[in-house]
C-alpha cells in the first residue's frame, strides 16, 4: 500500500533538489510527477501525465459500475420479456452486464479525461500563482522516513497526503 504526498514548491530549483533526494532514497521517477504552470519548463523534471491531472480513473470507475447496473437491468428485461419469443437464459444476462459496464467505463472514461483532477483542486491557485506542486507515491512504511527527510532538508515545503480513494459524484 502507498500514501499520495502533495508537496508545493517554490521554484524549480527547490524541486530539482528534492527530486533528487527522492530518487536517492528509492523512490522511483515513475512515482514522482511535477505539475507546473504552462510557462514553467519542467527541463528534465518527470511531468505529472493525464492520469495525475484528469479524473480519468474515477470516470471509468464510475462509469464501470452504472453501465454494469444499467446492463444487468437490461439482460433481467430481456430474461423476463423476451423479444419474439426468443428463450434467453443466465448467459444473455451476463454479456448484457458486461456489454454494459464495457460501454459505461468506455464513455465515462472518454469524458473524465477532459475532468480536472478533484484532488488537486486545493492546489490550483498556488500553480497559478507559479509554486510547483509535486505528487509521489510512497509506500506507508517509508512515509514517517520521507516526511523527515522533507522536512529537514526542506523547510519551504507545503506537505499534505491523501489516501487513494474514488470520487463520490
Amino acid at each position: 500500500m502507498s500514501k499520495r504526498l502533495y508537496f508545493l514548491l517554490p521554484d524549480l530549483a527547490s524541486t530539482h533538489a528534492l527530486t533528487a533526494e527522492l530518487v536517492e532514497q528509492g523512490i522511483p521517477k515513475e512515482q514522482i510527477h511535477i505539475l507546473a504552470d504552462h510557462t514553467t519548463p519542467l527541463d528534465g523534471l518527470p511531468e505529472a501525465n493525464f492520469m495525475q491531472k484528469s479524473d480519468f480513473k474515477n470516470g471509468v470507475e464510475l462509469g464501470l459500475g452504472a453501465g454494469g447496473v444499467a446492463g444487468l437491468v437490461g439482460g433481467l428485461l430481456a430474461v423476463t420479456f423476451p423479444p419474439a419469443g426468443l428463450v434467453l437464459g443466465g448467459g444473455a444476462l451476463l454479456a448484457m452486464s458486461l456489454a454494459g459496464a464495457g460501454v459505461g467505463a468506455l464513455v465515462s472514461g472518454i469524458i473524465a479525461q477532459e475532468i480536472p483532477n478533484h484532488e488537486l483542486e486545493a492546489f490550483e491557485s498556488a500553480i497559478e500563482a507559479g509554486q510547483l506542486l509535486m505528487i509521489v507515491d510512497v509506500p506507508k512504511v517509508r512515509l514517517d522516513e520521507m516526511l523527515a527527510l522533507i522536512h529537514d532538508h526542506h523547510p519551504e515545503v507545503t506537505i499534505g497526503t491523501t489516501e487513494p480513494k474514488a470520487r463520490s459524484y
